[in-house]
């Protein structure tokens, strides 16, 4: 494999942690290998115990290390949660060349003016994402590059994030023994994967229901236009089932997993399984349809915070609906309980690679998908040989020193 053909996610959830390799073809991504492991150290999103959480990442890149038979030593980073936030900035620079002709270098002048903004002491700018750009007045302009002007604009979103947020990821990853090639905000890889064009200018919603936390993205205009984390996701419905069969939370969690349907019309009485329950050595009888009394309410009042909360971030109008992610969506039902409480169209996103036709992949996939739209041009050939073993990302066009930015930001921080 040549060089630049290896790029590796890394989505650090409360229930998984997944390793994703891609490998890019002919300016198409294919998936190679995936490794998962169960996470430990993480509740409801957040980062809760450093060597836990260290040891739950080597165990996924080792399991994708033995898929495809390379050495990861470099990942791009999954980031969300509550800390998260977006700002809206615009920047103004003027064409350097002489020819007036916008470059690389006009860019990348044009984001680092958008960066200059005013940030509270314990926040740092996570990622500037470009709206639009506009030279010489001319608006709506996705690439300005080749074009010929004198001032160049750019109307950019500021994606912020809390230092220790960022410090406690970066910090996990590196005492893993991998390096961060750079940190990646989910909600907006994600929405590059699972949501149409048409459906990001209208309005739509992407709502990623994990195991500790689902995260609400709300897309309009083409772009990113609001993100929040709701405390609640599919561990909640296991600990309701765990209380309803009076059982253990491990066998309550495989116990939705194979039997569980979120949809009581759709739930069968005659599927029936055995519990043992707390205190007993005598296994009980149930059957699919009392699990699912127990499931709908909990998944209905799921999607009923996330309804309220849209509407708290200032949206009412979003003809594109809503389309769904996450592991806990896989489960029979979800989409009809998502459809009977939010009352509009609701669709489930699946990744189309093959290894990865699930929902809970969205994240990772989306990652890959990101990095492989901001890879530009680079001069040069792209044809040598990379060292044995070992998995190389493609460069992307991000800011100079970003893992390097951090750490000296904690020097004075800590």
């Amino acid at each position: 494999m040549s060089s630049n053909d290896i790029i590796v996610s890394l989505d650090i959830g409360t229930s998984k942690v997944r390793a994703i390799i891609g490998e890019i073809n002919n300016g198409t991504l294919q998936i190679i290998g995936v490794g998962s492991a169960e996470s430990e150290g993480i509740r409801k999103g957040a980062i809760v115990d450093i060597d836990q959480t260290v040891q739950s990442i080597r165990n996924a890149v080792e399991h994708a290390e033995r898929m495809v038979g390379i050495e990861i030593s470099e990942v791009y980073v999954g980031i969300t949660g509550n800390h998260i936030g977006l700002q809206s900035s615009h920047g103004v620079v003027a064409v350097s060349n002489e020819d007036r002709e916008i470059g690389e270098e006009d860019i990348v002048r044009v984001l680092k003016a958008a960066e200059v903004i005013a940030l509270p002491p314990e926040r740092e700018i996570i990622d500037v994402v470009a709206k639009q750009y506009v030279v010489d007045g001319l608006h709506d302009i996705h690439d300005p590059r080749g074009m010929i002007g004198v001032r160049l604009e750019v109307d950019a979103t500021i994606v912020t994030g809390a230092k220790t947020g960022i410090h406690n990821l970066l910090r996990c990853v590196e005492k893993a023994g991998l390096y961060v090639k750079n940190l990646i905000l989910i909600p907006m890889a994600s929405g590059q994967l699972a949501l149409s064009k048409d459906e990001k200018m209208v309005g739509s919603v992407l709502v990623d229901v994990g195991a500790g936390a689902t995260t609400i993205s709300v897309f309009q205009d083409g772009t990113l236009a609001a993100t929040s984390t709701l405390p609640i996701g599919g561990d909640f419905v296991t600990n309701d089932i765990a209380y309803g069969l009076r059982t253990m939370s491990d066998q309550a969690e495989k116990i939705k997993l194979k039997f569980g349907c979120a949809w009581i019309d759709d739930a069968a009485e005659d599927v029936v399984f055995k519990v043992t329950r707390i205190g007993s050595n005598v296994e009980k009888e149930f059957n699919q349809l009392f699990l699912a009394n127990i499931i709908e309410p909990r998944v209905q009042e799921i999607f009923h915070l996330v309804k309220n909360e849209v509407k708290r971030l200032g949206f009412t109008e979003l003809p594109g609906g809503y389309i769904l992610s996450g592991g806990t969506v896989s489960m029979p039902g979800v989409l009809s309980a998502a459809q009977a409480e939010l009352q509009t169209s609701v669709r489930i996103a699946v990744p189309d690679f093959i290894g990865v036709r699930d929902p809970g992949f969205v994240s990772g996939v989306g990652v890959l998908h990101h990095v492989l739209r901001s890879v530009r041009p680079r001069g040069g050939s792209s044809n040598k040989k990379s060292a044995p073993r070992k998995a190389a990302p493609v460069e992307t066009a991000t800011k100079p020193g970003f893992i390097e930015k951090i750490k000296n930001m904690f020097s004075e921080f800590i």
